[in-house]
């Protein structure tokens, strides 16, 4: 079951200058970064309450987000929800028509397992869903 809003991504040309934006400029507390290579991204999290803002980068300048910064420019990626059992809200899903962009989850960032449903079946919204390891079934 879907239990919130796990994050906002962003996608950035630049990671450490939108970090710097977000830090010096807004003031919001870094909490870490983490390289995902099975999404090939690098990431830097920054918490707010009840959820937190995500800036997505290339890794190596390749992958998914490459194309998305090349294609879209800078800017929201995707919203991702928290669920407690993943597999369950993709058969769910799928039973209601929605696409995946892979048949099952993948490693995440902070030992998720994580699935994006194509944006073409969500309203033109990427939405990624996220099973943190102390809530899996």
């Amino acid at each position: 079951m879907i239990t919130g809003l796990d994050h906002v991504a962003i996608a950035v040309a630049d990671l450490e200058a939108a970090i710097a934006r977000f830090a010096e400029d807004f003031g919001v507390p870094l909490s870490g970064r983490e390289d995902v290579p099975s999404e090939q991204t690098s990431t830097a999290f920054f918490p707010m309450p009840g959820t937190r803002i995500e800036l997505i980068h290339p890794m190596n300048g390749e992958g998914p987000v490459a194309a998305s910064l090349a294609k879209r420019g800078e800017g929201v990626h995707h919203l991702c929800f928290r669920t407690d059992d993943i597999e369950a809200d993709m058969a769910r899903l799928k039973e209601k028509g929605y696409r995946f962009l892979s048949d099952a989850p993948r490693p995440g960032a902070h030992g998720t397992r994580v699935v994006f449903i194509h944006p073409k079946s969500a309203g033109g919204v990427l939405i990624e869903l996220a099973e943190h390891p102390e809530e899996g079934a």
